[in-house]
């Protein structure tokens, strides 16, 4: 099965411009343009640490977010949150299948619209993650 682009069209460069999603042969890239050069840069590489980031964010609150989850799905019973928890708790595991099926069409474009962003260098590199209704630690204080 072909490995998709799972964060296309939420993923920008250092000037604010959307990167293009694209493949060669079977392999997705995200291409960064670096002054006219067109900068190939493998889907997964940046996707990974986009994921990652993203597990960062939910280690340590499985809880919460799984009881907040069922609630919205209007099922609020023990064994839906034990369950959606679980899954929570295992979910570095899911990256693979997350390649192969990638984010929804409708679910990326709800993440776009809500101002969800992500930026990068022309290395590949995650700069920053922006999502909307997150705040820093350091604001915090």
């Amino acid at each position: 099965m072909v490995a998709k682009h799972v964060f296309a069209q939420l993923i920008y460069d250092e000037n604010d411009q959307p990167v293009e999603a694209v493949y060669v042969g079977q392999e997705p890239f995200y291409v960064v343009n670096d002054k006219g050069f067109r900068r190939h840069i493998p889907a997964e590489s940046i996707d990974r640490q986009i994921f990652d980031a993203m597990i960062e964010l939910i280690a340590g609150h499985e809880e919460i977010i799984s009881e907040q989850a069922a609630k919205m799905l209007g099922q609020e019973d023990p064994f839906s949150v034990a369950m959606i928890a679980t899954q929570l708790k295992n979910i570095s595991q899911q990256f693979q299948a997350l390649q192969t099926q990638g984010i929804p069409d409708e679910a990326r474009a709800y993440l776009g619209m809500i101002g969800f962003k992500i930026t990068i260098n022309v290395h590949g590199e995650v700069l920053e993650i922006h999502q909307p209704g997150i705040i820093d630690s350091e604001d915090d204080e």
